[in-house]
């Protein structure tokens, strides 16, 4: 028997799933920007990380690298903020489940921040490559 959040085989669905075509496509574009939005507001390693995108991205067209290498160098940058704001998903399911201490929790969240931090290094080793390698 079907309830109201499963397919006909009886597989779970989720109750927000359903809008096809441009309709869902507006509907993830609003998505993102609420995401973007929030993680401005709530998520101050995000706003300094787009700080950062505002500096290097500009710069990056300044410098005498070639396409390959600039497009490298933006890249690297725009994915710090990627890393970022799934670290800062991470860190809000984590907390939604539970505030409390758990070596689990810790590990999630070290996780994500090994990530950006990866990422943060990528940045200046595509840099330093693009510029003196």
């Amino acid at each position: 028997m079907n309830t109201p959040h499963t397919t006909p085989d009886g597989e779970a669905k989720s109750p927000f799933k359903g809008k096809i075509g441009l309709q869902r496509i507006w509907n993830a574009f609003g998505y993102s920007l609420d995401g973007l939005s929030e993680a401005w507001r709530h998520e101050n390693a995000f706003r300094q990380e787009v700080w950062l995108a505002l500096v290097l991205i500009p710069a990056a067209f300044f410098m005498p690298v070639g396409g390959t290498g600039r497009a490298l160098m933006v890249g690297s940058v725009l994915l710090v903020l990627v890393v970022e704001l799934i670290n800062s998903a991470i860190e809000a399911v984590v907390d939604r489940i539970s505030l409390e201490h758990h070596a689990l929790a810790k590990r999630a969240k070290d996780a994500g921040s090994a990530a950006v931090m990866l990422s943060l290094v990528n940045v200046a080793a595509v840099w330093a490559l693009a510029l003196f390698g």
